[in-house]
């Protein structure tokens, strides 16, 4: 099977980090130590906080942008009094009463504590809290986005749709989609403006428990349970703080590289659950090393093989996968292949071309804008204006 090779990002902003999105089986074995690989990005970030300082001006841009107010308490919808929701919808601090849609889901809490990590230009911002998982037992971190829609009172008695974006490489003490630079947040709002993109409410977990294997998002006999971390713990974070839909039409997943594979794998597993996936340049089967003498175990988590029952299944839920891939990058006869043998049935499959693409965020998020979201908003559940 071929694998992907990294290249170096073509476009991203000036002093943007760089992310590496090398395929797993390429890092399963003695991967490079997470500090040392951040090295250049330190450096890099170090360079751009000196430029800024060093105009009478500087200050006060480096003041107000990204950095301004990190650290600080993020509140979104906060829970009944008691700490948990009640299934009313009733919310402490006078928020808004359900709308008549039986789809809606309000905050349950326990609400969790979320510090910002970013601001954006339109002054949302990201935020980061940790996660002990009650299904997985597994504990790690978990950055939140959510557009300026979800503060908008014409939407205060709406659910949102809620898209996991899971990040390439190791994935792991950080989600990269949680930095700015990549774009994709913006991406979102562009696109909620113009009307080709709904606003989804971004969640993005650690995608591996460590930096030393890869663990295919799966529950791989005596390791961390990934699999239920993503399929469980995750979602009901977002259900605990923010107002989502129960259906399956208002979540999804999003992945580049090990994080494309995870959102695939996971829609195949759990089609009651999700109902589509944007998987950028990522692999189709599972090859985690630590799968080896439980190959059962590893059937059960092949993409491929999940789809197979999909299909031969009457009844099976409809499910949605957007491949795209760079033409500067390999792989395509990979996607062509899972597309061919089970692209049918329930199971719709698009594979996008990114003219100029390579193995990165900054050229998956610019295949999104061109096509990516607009594909996966017009089939799931969008807010809708004073609880429709």
């Amino acid at each position: 099977m071929p694998s992907f090779r990294q290249q170096p990002p073509q476009g991203p902003p000036p002093g943007a980090p760089y992310y590496d999105d090398q395929p797993r089986r390429d890092r399963d074995h003695e991967p490079e130590p997470p500090a040392r690989k951040s090295r250049k990005k330190v450096w890099i970030s170090a360079g751009l906080v000196l430029a800024l300082l060093a105009g009478g001006a500087g200050w006060a841009y480096f003041k107000t942008d990204w950095f301004d107010g990190n650290g600080e308490t993020v509140s979104y919808g906060k829970p009944p009094a008691g700490g948990k929701g009640d299934g009313s919808g009733a919310a402490s601090g006078g928020a808004a009463k359900p709308s008549g849609d039986p789809d809606l889901s309000l905050p349950t809490g326990p609400a969790a504590e979320f510090k910002q990590t970013t601001k954006l230009d339109d002054g949302t911002r990201i935020s980061k809290t940790r996660l002990k998982g009650a299904k997985s037992g597994f504990e790690g971190d978990v950055w939140v986005w959510t557009p300026k829609e979800y503060d908008d009172p014409k939407y205060a008695k709406s659910g949102f749709p809620v898209m996991i974006a899971l990040p390439g490489g190791n994935g792991y003490p950080t989600n990269y989609w949680a930095d700015r630079s990549l774009g994709l947040q913006k991406a979102i709002s562009e696109g909620a403006a113009k009307g080709t993109s709904l606003p989804f409410i971004l969640v993005m977990p650690v995608l591996n428990p460590d930096a030393k294997y890869y663990y295919d998002g799966s529950d791989i006999p005596n390791q961390p349970k990934m699999g239920t971390w993503m399929a469980e713990d995750v979602p009901e974070l977002a259900r605990a703080n923010f107002r989502t839909w129960k259906s399956r039409d208002g979540w999804a997943f999003m992945g580049n590289s090990s994080g494309a594979f995870v959102g695939l794998k996971q829609l195949m597993q759990h089609p009651d659950k999700f109902r589509a996936v944007i998987a950028n340049g990522g692999e189709t089967a599972p090859d985690s090393p630590l799968w080896k003498g439980f190959k059962a175990e590893m059937d059960a988590n092949d993409p491929g093989k999940l789809a197979q029952k999909l299909i031969a299944t009457k009844g099976s839920p409809e499910l949605y996968v957007n491949f795209q891939y760079g033409t500067k990058e390999g792989g395509r006869d990979r996607l062509e292949k899972f597309q061919r043998e089970n692209g049918k049935g329930p199971i719709k499959i698009d594979l996008y071309e990114i003219k100029g693409g390579d193995h990165n965020g900054w050229d998956y998020v610019r295949g999104m804008k061109e096509q990516g979201l607009q594909a996966i908003s017009k089939i799931m559940k969008g807010p809708k204006a004073d609880g429709g």
